[in-house]
């Protein structure tokens, strides 16, 4: 059961080890976004989340733009709302019932889960902080943070996903 927020029929699924610490969310369910929910989430929460979600974006819109002028804008009208491709979930991947497309948050996460190769999962790497199973079906990136996904890295995420 996927527990997190997003579309109805996400093609694009990422996986985080924690929540945003608001009641609102310590709840086992899925369910779209609100518009304007991202930044009330921001707002009530500070910069951490604001990261997630700003990284996360960035990401969106370098694969489709969906037709937005900025990564902003998806954001804040497309981004894990009713009809978005894209999830956030706060539960672990099923790797026999992945989306066609899905990240792992950090490496950390990855060893909790006894997925990378340090823990005698199934991840290889494909350079530091980046592991693939199955194809690149499911991918193990870094934090989404402007330190450890910086651009660069963003692009290099980019072409694993596309490849």
């Amino acid at each position: 059961m996927n527990i997190g927020l997003g579309g109805q029929a996400p093609h694009f699924c990422v996986h985080i080890a924690n929540r945003p610490p608001l009641d609102e969310y310590q709840h086992d369910v899925y369910r779209p976004m609100r518009p304007g929910e991202i930044a009330d989430i921001a707002r009530q929460t500070g910069n951490h989340w604001r990261k997630i979600f700003n990284v996360f974006a960035k990401l969106a819109y370098l694969l489709d733009n969906e037709g937005y002028d900025s990564w902003q804008a998806l954001r804040d009208h497309s981004l894990l709302q009713e009809g978005s491709r894209y999830a956030l979930l706060f539960s672990p991947p099923d790797l026999n019932a992945l989306a066609p497309q899905a990240l792992l948050l950090g490496k950390g996460y990855g060893d909790s889960l006894g997925l990378t190769e340090e823990s005698g999962g199934p991840l290889r790497w494909q350079m530091p902080g980046f592991a693939t199973l199955n194809g690149g079906r499911l991918i193990l990136c870094p934090y989404f943070d402007y330190r450890q996904l910086s651009n660069i890295k963003l692009l290099y995420l980019k072409e694993l996903i596309e490849a």
